[in-house]
């Protein structure tokens, strides 16, 4: 019985592993949770409350995340404008883009990039130069420290 128990589980966790993968494979696309609940082999419902009992969080949630991640690489290495940037990783609205991001990172994604340094530009400077300057200036009087011998 104990062994059957642990094959039905193991078996739903593929499905929703499988239902997963097919989110992070096209999360530009537009998925709804009926797709979703077709690649799992499950009803609507039953997938929702399956997933959200595997993974913790519901279908709808887990793509809005998979998707802000998705943008936040994007404002980081490009200087396309927010809204290609909106519209390519699958959100249908501006409006709704810049809510859900700020909700899951905490600022505005003109604000993540501007933080972040705008861009592209980091990538022209060389990466050695880049941890030199971005590197604490503590670290670098205590290794002089340690190599003349003063600090133990």
């Amino acid at each position: 019985m104990l062994a059957l128990m642990s094959r039905a589980i193991e078996e739903r966790n593929r499905r929703m592993l499988r239902a997963r993968d097919t989110m992070d494979r096209a999360f530009a696309k537009p998925l709804d949770v009926a797709a979703l609940a077709r690649v799992a082999h499950a009803s609507p419902a039953h997938f929702s409350r399956q997933f959200r009992a595997t993974f913790g969080e519901t279908p709808h949630r887990y793509l809005q995340r998979r998707r802000v991640e998705r943008a936040m690489e994007l404002l980081r290495e490009t200087m396309d404008p927010v809204t290609e940037i909106c519209f390519d990783v699958g959100f249908n609205s501006l409006g709704t883009f810049s809510r859900t991001f700020r909700e899951i990172v905490g600022e505005s994604p003109s604000a993540y990039r501007a933080g972040r340094g705008g861009g592209c530009e980091a990538e022209q400077v060389p990466a050695c130069w880049a941890m030199a300057w971005t590197r604490p200036a503590g670290r670098t009087a205590v290794s002089e420290k340690r190599a003349a011998g003063s600090v133990a």
